[in-house]
């Protein structure tokens, strides 16, 4: 497939291809991420995981609409003490292993990111973007002061990579960027899922359970792929692309954008977890046809055309 020329390094990570699975999908244990390893992916992104087990909520939690998903699970995880043994068990995929991880405070961040590296995650990925939790996720994101206060308690503790993932539902997405470039990330993720709702016209009522959710799918990539243009041109850390790829092009757009990977979600439940070497393929023959030896020298090519 041209490996080499589908090699990135990002955040002192090495992956094979720039493909990498996102949060929230088949990430709650080492058998359901092995199918995304054998499906090709570049590295795993566990699902958010907390100091606390956490239930989630009630159903209904995921609904499908014509441009995508929108979900509100609640954060439902076993807790970092249990979590631990899937982390130690992931390790031997083979690829690299970042784990999600989200608090409700800085100290709770700090305490979670410590025990995931400590139990081998290869980073840890902060989710404080989160649209359908109060008190967590986006109400951090979204604060920068809070944020930096975060991304500096973790970094203190761990001494593996930081990646810091980011909300679409703020104001100027270059802003938080450039606080958790300040406070140490190595690292951003670009864009958790958009606040959204649908409601029943027969019950007239919202269908979630939670009233509100997180929209991603294709709907959202036009989304994406502004805020990764935005964020690179500002902001100088490596950015991971996220939000509606379902196939090579869509991945190519984020690294013309100035993704130095993507991360693929919804694609997997739609398409199953082949998508990953699809894609890689893809950019593969891409590359080739272009005449370009490495997917890094695509990485931003769009401000320079």
């Amino acid at each position: 497939m041209g490996i080499d020329r589908l090699c990135v390094n990002l955040a002192g990570l090495r992956l094979a291809n720039p493909t990498v699975l996102a949060s929230g999908i088949l990430g709650l244990s080492a058998e359901s991420l092995s199918t995304v390893v054998t499906g090709g992916a570049g590295a795993i992104v566990t699902k958010s995981v907390g100091l606390r087990p956490r239930r989630g909520y009630a159903n209904p939690t995921i609904v499908q609409t014509g441009c995508g998903l929108i979900n509100a699970v609640g954060l439902p995880n076993p807790g970092i003490g249990e979590f631990a043994r899937e982390i130690c068990e992931a390790k031997s995929l083979g690829i690299p292993v970042i784990v999600g991880v989200y608090g409700f405070s800085a100290e709770e961040y700090a305490a979670v990111a410590k025990k995931a590296v400590d139990s081998g995650a290869d980073a840890v990925e902060l989710n404080v973007s989160c649209p359908h939790v109060k008190e967590t996720g986006s109400e951090i994101g979204q604060n920068p002061r809070i944020l930096v206060e975060v991304v500096r308690k973790v970094k203190a503790v761990v001494e593996k990579p930081v990646f810091v993932k980011l909300s679409p539902n703020v104001t100027d997405i270059k802003e938080i960027a450039e606080a958790a470039a300040n406070a140490g990330a190595d690292a951003v993720t670009a864009i958790n899922t958009v606040k959204a709702m649908i409601i029943d016209t027969e019950t007239t009522t919202p269908v979630l359970s939670n009233k509100v959710g997180g929209l991603s799918g294709r709907a959202i990539k036009p989304i994406a792929v502004r805020c990764v243009y935005e964020i690179y041109e500002e902001v100088k850390l490596p950015i991971v692309g996220c939000g509606g790829i379902m196939d090579w092009r869509d991945a190519v757009e984020f690294l013309l954008a100035g993704a130095s990977a993507v991360q693929i979600g919804t694609a997997v439940a739609i398409k199953g977890p082949n998508v990953f070497k699809t894609v890689a393929s893809g950019i593969n023959r891409y590359l080739k046809r272009k005449g370009f030896r490495s997917v890094n020298e695509i990485v931003g090519l769009s401000h320079h055309s």
